[in-house]
């Protein structure tokens, strides 16, 4: 079946309320006999008790060899089954984080679909980011609420503490070769970011070594005094 397909079979959101799962199928389709560790922040089920789960399921299927874990800040253990387990914890906590990293190894694959507060998910990715191996997969999901001001958003498209301003500045740390401003020191992102993808309310973050070089030098030889 297709991750949409699996998507409407265990009633996700990811497919019918949002259109996420063609783009991460296409993102993650090349992962999907290998065994690795996969991180979803965010259960759901908060309107009624012992309820959320469906993406964590879906994505057992998706992935039959996979081991998948559920981060929530509510107890969500109800969910836990063969290859799924959940951890209580916030998604901002470092100790939670390492210790998900220590016990079942570095996700290749993260889902941020956790609180949707832009301070949340800077935080995370700050702190999470690091830990990932070369070759993961970072999501960042409902990044619609970067423009709402009453879920820590901003109506200014030139807030600098959004989720979308974040991912701009990872845009920019791509090109970070190209600066002309010599005495930039780049960013732990900026060095292992390889690819950004950004789609209607969902990005998608590739890690790699990001270092391909530059021949600024060659062209802007006045600047350079290459003449």
């Amino acid at each position: 079946m297709s991750l949409t397909e699996l998507a409407q079979e265990f009633r996700t959101d990811k497919w019918g309320l949002h259109f996420y799962t063609e783009h991460y199928e296409r993102h993650l389709r090349h992962l999907r006999d290998r065994r690795f560790t996969l991180l979803e922040i965010g259960v759901g089920g908060y309107a009624r008790e012992r309820r959320g789960g469906h993406s964590l399921r879906m994505w057992k299927w998706f992935f039959p060899k996979a081991q998948i874990i559920g981060l929530d800040i509510e107890d969500k253990s109800f969910v836990d089954a063969g290859r799924i387990r959940t951890v209580t914890g916030s998604q901002t906590d470092e100790g939670v984080l390492r210790r998900i990293v220590e016990e079942e190894g570095a996700p290749l694959v993260v889902i941020d679909d956790g609180s949707h507060v832009p301070a949340d998910i800077i935080a995370t990715f700050h702190l999470l980011f690091p830990l990932l191996p070369d070759g993961a997969v970072y999501a960042i999901e409902d990044t619609q609420t970067s423009y709402w001001p009453e879920w820590g958003g901003s109506d200014s498209l030139d807030a600098p503490d959004t989720t979308m301003a974040l991912v701009k500045r990872l845009v920019d740390g791509l090109n970070y070769e190209e600066f002309v401003d010599d005495d930039y020191q780049p960013t732990y992102a900026d060095r292992h970011i390889v690819g950004v993808h950004c789609y209607h309310n969902l990005v998608i973050l590739e890690k790699g070594q990001n270092a391909e070089g530059t021949n600024k030098r060659e062209v802007l030889q006045e600047r350079y005094g290459t003449l």
